[in-house]
């Protein structure tokens, strides 16, 4: 993989989303990686039709995770509470590399509140532990954080990176548009979908209409950066 990389982020709305539709985006904008959440076995069927490579885990109860690349790679699941991550290891211009962590925190709202609130903060402990251990000179965070920049999960995974979201707006004048809405194809209230970089510039970050779902696919195009 050599210059620009594309990553695409989507939640799935665990099957809701239209898979035929998710697979046609992913083919319309040709992402090099895609990481999604809430993942189910007939989206994951059509998004392996347009990215033959990577490793796919559907499920039907929120757990569905994947990676899914155009080029072959390195992946392996990342263990944490409630729910593990999945971490892509590229090959880059030279010998260089890039990790991709797709991570997909515990929604702080969802019954019953304490267990779900240690199991969301079992989660960041762990994913922080893990970064501050395995150093990167590039690395890209994306997924489905279940936080907006206000929130304490958000600012302590953004103490380790930059915001492609923020980056790009800020090159062009603009304010990183919100991904989450209350159901499919209402007005986007929240930015709770990120794709986080180190060693990486953006050059554009979008959100693209996920036909089905409450979220909003999130896609970043980056180059390598000083590290």
């Amino acid at each position: 993989m050599t210059g620009v990389v594309r990553v695409l982020s989507a939640n799935l709305a665990n099957g809701r989303a239209h898979a035929d539709a998710f697979a046609a985006l992913v083919d319309a904008v040709a992402p090099d990686v895609v990481v999604v959440q809430e993942l189910d076995p007939g989206q994951a069927e059509a998004l392996a039709r347009v990215m033959p490579f990577g490793k796919l885990e559907p499920a039907r109860d929120h757990h569905g995770m994947g990676i899914a690349l155009r080029e072959p790679g390195t992946i392996r699941r990342l263990p944490l509470p409630y729910r593990g991550a999945f971490v892509a290891e590229l090959p880059l211009a030279g010998d260089d590399t890039l990790e991709v962590v797709n991570l997909h925190l515990a929604a702080p709202h969802v019954q019953p509140l304490p267990r779900r609130l240690r199991e969301r903060r079992g989660q960041l402990r762990d994913v922080l532990a893990y970064l501050d251990v395995t150093p990167r000179r590039r690395r890209i965070l994306a997924g489905d954080l279940n936080a907006t920049p206000l929130w304490p999960a958000y600012r302590r995974l953004r103490a380790r990176f930059d915001d492609a979201a923020i980056e790009a707006a800020r090159r062009l004048g603009r304010r990183p548009a919100r991904t989450w809405g209350p159901w499919p194809g209402s007005v986007r209230l929240l930015r709770i979908d990120h794709v986080l970089v180190r060693g990486l510039i953006a050059r554009e970050a979008r959100v693209l209409p996920l036909r089905g779902s409450d979220h909003s696919a999130l896609l970043a195009e980056l180059e390598p950066g000083d590290a």
